[in-house]
């Protein structure tokens, strides 16, 4: 969400940002709602305090003998206690109507961030290992005799699941618990284990509402499933005045995610790359405004940490402007290499969202002695459990159909260190 306030003080500005990515400049309108809002706000405010001007001042008059002056009064009072419900609304009306053009801006780009107007306008920061090429095939290819099983996930539940088993499920579950155990003990995330379903105000805290309804799932009692357990646990701090000594808050979560795919007909059908329901390992910080960009940071290399544990070349990509997500200011892509697809593929995505998730949650700190400021929230994959399956099955396949285990891995797998084709 944005300050109207600072939209109003700078509105080239904000036009110029909104520019940069793709969007046609909304100043002039938000200050036509704006103007508006006030405008509704200062009658209102006016026959209120009118009233309670009049109301006074009829006691007055009966006092003074004044008859007649007292019945004008009353007369003023009922017609402006008659007026006053319709300026309430005008004035609620005014307010839903701007809070709905500001919800549906997305997060102004960072000085840093690149300018692009999709994909092709990232740029590589950084690079880790050698990604192997050769003769791999993909997933779907070898993974079967494993236990990777496409066809009863259609039966059960249609196109975009998996049934997983044997070895591969404890392959699944060792990847998950392996990331966990990382941001706890390695880089000090606290695990919190939180509600898969949540309500409107979560999912519009986070900006999955209003925007992007279609792209979640929805419960007939108007929950919806969470695609990522960023909305739950950033909306952990909703509501709230923290005070400053305790941040930076970071919590860590292993958790279900569902997606609709609304928008990816036709994209990555085949495999696990695009499921409607997967799991993830999600990190989540809140901090003050001045910490965030060390926060992004560190973020980051918790992920790239994971990735270089399990021996998976990845590359770090700064998103452009116009292929960042609506909510973030910044953020950096971390693509693994993927040897049956010969391409580097997104794994995790981790973003600096500024104060823009904060103010639509109401989420402030105060420090000693200060005013309330909003904190400033950051989120990240470290990393998806399924797209990191994935990556270990097709860098690790053997000619034999063989599986080697990473050595990272093998703790969690009680010491096997291949899965073996039935």
């Amino acid at each position: 969400m944005h300050d109207i306030r600072t939209i109003r003080e700078n509105p080239e500005g904000f036009d110029a940002a909104l520019a940069r990515r793709g969007l046609a400049g909304q100043a002039v309108a938000l200050a036509a709602l704006d103007e508006a809002r006030r405008r509704a706000a200062t009658e209102l405010q006016a026959a209120l305090a009118r009233r309670n001007d009049a109301s006074k001042a009829i006691g007055a008059a009966k006092a003074q003998g004044r008859e007649t002056d007292a019945a004008a009064l009353l007369a003023e009072v009922a017609g402006l206690k008659e007026r006053i419900p319709a300026l309430e609304q005008a004035e609620r009306a005014a307010d839903a109507a701007l809070a709905e053009a500001l919800a549906g801006i997305p997060n102004l780009p960072a000085a840093d961030v690149p300018d692009g107007a999709d994909e092709s306008g990232n740029v590589e920061l950084a690079s880790w290992g050698a990604p192997r090429e050769g003769d791999f095939a993909e997933h779907p290819e070898f993974a079967g005799p494993l236990g990777l099983d496409f066809e009863s996930a259609v039966a059960i539940a249609g196109a975009r699941f998996a049934v997983l088993r044997g070895g591969v499920a404890r392959l699944h579950r060792a990847l998950g618990q392996f990331m966990l155990d990382r941001a706890v003990e390695d880089w000090g995330y606290t695990e919190v284990n939180a509600p898969l379903l949540v309500r409107d105000e979560a999912a519009y805290g986070t900006a999955q509402l209003p925007k992007f309804a279609e792209d979640l799932f929805r419960t007939t009692d108007g929950r919806w499933l969470i695609p990522t357990a960023e909305v739950s646990l950033t909306n952990l701090v909703r509501e709230q005045i923290l005070d400053g000594a305790v941040l930076p808050l970071r919590f860590t979560a292993l958790s279900q995610c569902f997606r609709s795919e609304a928008g990816a007909a036709g994209r990555d059908t085949r495999g696990l790359i695009r499921q409607h329901q997967f799991e993830k390992v999600e990190l989540v910080s809140i901090t003050a405004p001045e910490a965030s960009e060390a926060e992004h940071e560190r973020m980051t290399r918790a992920a790239e940490s994971v990735l270089e544990a399990l021996e998976l070349p990845y590359r770090r990509m700064l998103l452009c402007a116009g292929d960042m997500g609506f909510a973030a200011r910044k953020t950096y892509d971390l693509e693994v290499w993927l040897p049956g697809q010969a391409r580097y593929r997104e794994i995790s995505s981790c973003s600096n969202c500024g104060d823009f998730q904060a103010r639509r949650m109401n989420a402030r700190f105060r420090r000693t002695g200060g005013k309330p400021e909003f904190v400033h929230t950051l989120n990240g994959s470290a990393l998806a459990v399924g797209r990191t399956l994935v990556a270990v099955l097709e860098t690790y396949q053997q000619a034999d159909g063989s599986v080697r285990v990473p050595a990272a891995l093998q703790p969690y797998m009680q010491g096997v260190t291949a899965l073996e084709p039935a």
